[in-house]
């Protein structure tokens, strides 16, 4: 995703009149285009970049809707609104099994708890924003076990 797309997407959200898919866009792009100053890419904004603030929009928006006290049933239909707008631009994210498995048996090291954290770190640098790293961590240790 780029955030050319979302601007794109929120101006297009302001021509129909809807409002709150306009401000969720936006809050959206100040919080990729604030990451994008704190890491010096300001006038360049990666899509790396994007795909990460929207994965992290996403996780903060599933703990809202976990956190949401069962009294504020309006808060929580304002939370999974916002969600379904955020999934529509947040990158998936590899979660199944079989492919991290194999994932992690192509990095190039053999699978033992020395080399954890080697591996770890290079699925990281490749999958930045394409794996869930829990669910990597997860079948490691199955697979060490």
């Amino acid at each position: 995703m780029t955030i050319e797309i979302l601007q794109k997407e929120m101006i297009s959200a302001l021509k129909v009149g809807n409002k709150f898919r306009k401000e969720t866009i936006s809050t959206l792009i100040a919080q990729i285009k604030k990451a994008a100053i704190d890491k010096g890419c300001r006038d360049n904004i990666p899509e790396s970049l994007v795909d990460e603030e929207l994965l992290k929009a996403k996780k903060a928006q599933e703990d809202s809707i976990n956190l949401c006290p069962n009294a504020r049933r309006d808060l929580y239909d304002e939370y999974v609104a916002q969600m379904r707008i955020i999934k529509e631009f947040a990158p998936s994210l590899i979660e199944d099994e079989d492919k991290i498995r194999n994932i992690i048996l192509d990095c190039g090291f053999e699978v033992s708890k020395q080399n954890q954290g080697m591996i770890m770190k290079t699925i990281k640098a490749s999958y930045a924003g394409k794996v869930d790293m829990k669910k990597v961590s997860q079948v490691f240790k199955e697979m060490v076990s």
